[in-house]
């Protein structure tokens, strides 16, 4: 899920961390999957593709899946149809969410993702109501030793990067999104690790929450559509006031 309010903080306690394991290497299947049914195998000739298999080195998926997720795409093992479909909404205190979608099902799919949002005291929206608040940037997340704002400002700066922000342990690396596979090789030529590596929507404005009881029903919204199977990812503008935050974290 991508939100404003630092990579650390949104992860809050993470659930359990086989069903969050699960559920990432499901939708990196399916996005390589996608990739590669529209623009072929070769990721040296399809930037889809190589970007996916980027995400999915981050994450650590298994080669085996990887694997078994192109020959899919290629029809090697059954032709299976995904569409791509994107939903625009907003929950509780006026946040915006988009919902990113791969599908079989199109009425599957708009069903579930109005049902998680409509339960949460949120509502839908028409296409691109939502979409204006937000920009393409790829985006890194780093942590470990190379979290530091001296070992990594000149090395992201020279290669495209507009925005570094380090909290906590951890860095975030903003860049538009032609700057995405410069700074992914840079990064693995000095050896350093990434966390995340996607191009993702940034929000350009924000929505701060300062009642608890409105930031639980964001939170609970996000997490019951990041647990749709046809969901790719839950992107919102939701930032959690200090306060907030810290109540919610004392409720773990």
């Amino acid at each position: 899920m991508s939100g404003h309010s630092k990579w650390a903080n949104i992860k809050h306690k993470k659930e359990a961390a086989d069903k969050v394991k699960g559920k990432a290497f499901s939708r990196l299947g399916k996005e390589i999957m996608v990739a590669a049914k529209m623009g072929g195998g070769d990721p040296n000739a399809n930037p889809r593709l190589r970007a996916a298999l980027a995400a999915a080195k981050a994450a650590n998926m298994p080669n085996a899946n990887v694997e078994r997720a192109i020959k899919k795409g290629l029809g090697e093992l059954g032709d299976v149809v995904y569409e791509e479909i994107v939903y625009e909404g907003y929950g509780a205190g006026g946040v915006a969410v988009i919902v990113d979608c791969l599908t079989d099902n199109r009425n599957r799919s708009i069903s579930e993702v109005r049902m998680a949002i409509e339960r949460n005291n949120g509502n839908m929206a028409g296409s691109g109501a939502v979409a204006r608040m937000f920009k393409r940037q790829a985006h890194f997340v780093i942590s470990g030793e190379w979290a530091d704002e001296d070992k990594l400002m000149d090395v992201v700066l020279e290669n495209g990067a507009n925005d570094l922000e380090v909290e906590d342990g951890v860095a975030e690396v903003w860049a538009d999104p032609e700057f995405f596979e410069d700074l992914l090789k840079v990064f693995e030529e000095k050896g350093i690790p990434t966390d995340e590596a996607e191009v993702v929507r940034k929000p350009e404005m924000v929505t701060e929450i300062t009642d608890v009881s409105i930031a639980r029903q964001v939170m609970r919204m996000i997490d019951r559509l990041e647990e749709l199977d046809d969901v790719q990812n839950v992107t919102s503008n939701y930032e959690l006031s200090d306060a907030v935050a810290e109540e919610l974290e004392n409720e773990e």
